[in-house]
């Protein structure tokens, strides 16, 4: 969908943006160049409405608003925009709802503003390596001026999609809390990665969750690409009711149409007819089978946005991995450091762990999301030499890792004395990874601050 030439017609009445952000600041930002009169509001008491003006543009005019929403203010508005971090059936949102206002997104906002082509990928894992990877081939094909990467990866949609035209591409690592509130969003491309179970905390069933994630071709049609995994069960099934035309990539199976791995090559074939096109060890700089899923899929992406082969296999050879994912940092005193901090989920974690060759040291624990880790302690699969926990779901996995007949388990109530005592555990020839398996909320703000610091730690070690 492109927005009407009149702006501001579609945001008569107060437009009330929830959580004061990057993505609320964008948000607001956006909907004031559309002409809309704007509310900006955190629920966060500790806030002042003087902190939330510092983060506007100077010459914004939105009221800022923080603890408490007044009565006035919530009859006057017809627009609702909520931050990711929102949850669409809070109270507030509901009474919102109730009295007739529309509630959207940061995603949907800004893609009344697209004026050029969208590819969108979500899935449990794997989302922000796949976006990047994308990213990069998509700036080699048009140029880095013509492409635009946001949404869930930092970046928010609504402080790039003014700057779209007719010749741009903007690839977005969309979320499931994201999904939730699209109505007219259509990438040309789309792609699920996997799902697995995650965020039940937010979406409180599978089946939501599930839901959320197939949005993401909710106005797709057949002329349009979904790029789905086809060793996902959920991936799989949904292919056969999915409104786009549906791309296959698989790790464990040969395809007759689809991208599939042999042996140690990525193949494509179209009608049966296998062509290979790289060798994941000479070819690829990334690590485990998850990334080589990755490529596959990101290979499938970039073709469905008709980028010619040999640029997408150049981009492959030199890119290497995203920032804590799978991130080797360093190796001192003869021990391996590698930071896995975006491993906040088990499945995510387990593809840590597979990427492994050497006896580990692992780091575990955090906020509790509700997950259950029985499939991740049994990928353990005679790696993990020692389990260091921390946070709040420290003592929940210890229980179901004794389940499992795993005992070799420590505790360390900071993060410094964890950091400190893997360093004592691991011998020369070890590996240490940090791959929590959950989110890292309570003790860091996000999961970047708490790969940072393992860094950081690692860095300042001896030899």
């Amino acid at each position: 969908m492109k927005m009407e030439e009149n702006c501001g017609d579609n945001f008569v009445g107060t437009s009330l943006v929830i959580g004061s952000g990057i993505s609320g600041v964008g948000s607001t930002a956006l909907l004031e160049h559309m002409g809309a009169n704007v509310v900006l509001y955190d629920s966060n008491e500790k806030l002042t409405a003087e902190e939330m003006q510092k983060k506007l543009p100077g010459e914004s005019r939105a009221v800022c608003i923080s603890g408490e929403l007044p009565r006035d203010i919530r009859k006057s508005v017809k627009t609702v925009v909520l931050s990711p971090g929102v949850p669409v059936d809070i109270p507030l949102v509901n009474e919102l709802r109730d009295d007739g206002a529309r509630i959207i997104g940061e995603i949907e906002l800004g893609f009344m503003e697209e004026k050029g082509r969208v590819a969108a990928i979500t899935g449990t894992n794997g989302k922000t390596t796949t976006t990047t990877l994308v990213g990069e081939i998509m700036k080699a094909h048009l140029g880095s001026e013509n492409v635009f990467v946001v949404g869930n990866i930092g970046n928010p949609y609504t402080s790039e999609c003014l700057k779209t035209n007719d010749n741009t591409v903007t690839v977005g690592e969309i979320s499931s809390f994201q999904l939730e509130t699209i109505i007219d969003f259509h990438p040309k491309v789309s792609a699920i990665l996997n799902i697995t179970p995650d965020h039940l905390n937010r979406h409180h069933t599978m089946e939501a969750y599930v839901a959320a994630k197939e949005n993401i071709t909710r106005n797709q049609t057949k002329d349009d690409v979904c790029v789905l995994n086809y060793e996902n069960e959920y991936t799989r099934t949904f292919g056969e009711r999915c409104p786009a035309r549906v791309v296959y990539f698989s790790s464990s199976r040969e395809l007759a149409d689809g991208y599939w791995l042999k042996s140690d090559k990525i193949v494509k074939s179209v009608g049966g007819a296998a062509e290979e096109l790289l060798d994941i060890h000479e070819d690829m700089n990334l690590v485990g089978m998850c990334n080589v899923e990755n490529v596959m899929a990101a290979i499938a992406i970039a073709e469905g946005m008709g980028v010619p082969m040999n640029t997408v296999l150049s981009v492959i050879r030199r890119f290497h991995a995203v920032e804590h994912r799978i991130e080797f940092v360093a190796t001192k005193g003869g021990v391996d450091y590698y930071n896995d901090s975006k491993g906040t989920n088990p499945d995510a974690a387990i593809q840590g762990i597979r990427a492994m060759s050497k006896p580990t040291v692992l780091i575990g624990g955090g906020y509790d999301k509700q997950s259950e880790y029985d499939e991740w302690i049994e990928n353990f699969d005679g790696k993990v030499k020692w389990l260091v926990l921390i946070g709040q779901t420290r003592d929940k996995i210890a229980e179901c890792a004794r389940k499992h007949g795993f005992d070799r388990i420590r505790f360390a109530d900071t993060y410094e004395e964890c950091l400190k005592l893997c360093t004592e555990l691991a011998e020369e020839g070890d590996a240490v990874l940090l791959s929590p398996a959950c989110a890292s909320w309570g003790m860091f703000p996000n999961y970047e601050v708490r790969g940072e610091l393992f860094k950081e730690y690692v860095r300042g070690l001896e030899g």
